[in-house]
């Protein structure tokens, strides 16, 4: 592979993210594969399958974020990314080890994430003390992140 093609797929993969980013899903699918064919990479397995989540492929997003992992193993974004689109699909005990296996990744840049996740995944297994701790803890590495913010007041409006 030369640094030309690896340049040229990391281009692909920022021009499908501005796509995604503007609700094109088509046109974004079709350059995350045009860069995974120049480079695989663990970001453009991840990317695509979060434009397939929003084309409502959930099973498709699974697979490519799977796909990322065997390319990076380190790679965060994927087993959280896998672990939010098993709670979507109602699967809370699968959702829950791979939320785990995204707060142990060596390169991740957002483990607030994973900790809101896994807040989820607790209020809807009832576990609210664990609920409360991951939403607090996503609070901690985020201060600002307002979907855990909501989930902790919920929570406080449902106990009190």
């Amino acid at each position: 592979m030369s640094a030309e093609e690896y340049q040229s797929a990391w281009e692909l993969l920022k021009e499908a993210y501005q796509y995604q980013m503007g609700g094109d899903y088509d046109m974004a699918v079709e350059l995350y594969k045009r860069s995974l064919d120049l480079h695989p990479t663990a970001e453009a397995y991840t990317f695509l399958g979060w434009t397939y989540r929003f084309q409502g492929k959930l099973d498709d997003a699974i697979a490519e974020c799977k796909k990322a992992i065997q390319i990076d193993p380190e790679f965060g974004n994927p087993y959280n990314d896998i672990g939010a689109y098993l709670i979507e699909k109602g699967e809370y005990d699968e959702a829950e080890s791979w939320l785990l296996r995204a707060l142990q990744s060596k390169r991740y840049e957002s483990y607030h994430y994973p900790h809101y996740n896994l807040g989820r995944v607790y209020v809807a297994k009832e576990q609210f003390i664990k609920a409360r701790s991951h939403f607090e803890q996503a609070l901690k590495l985020s201060p600002d992140y307002a979907l855990a913010q909501e989930a902790l007041e919920k929570l406080r409006r449902k106990f009190q």
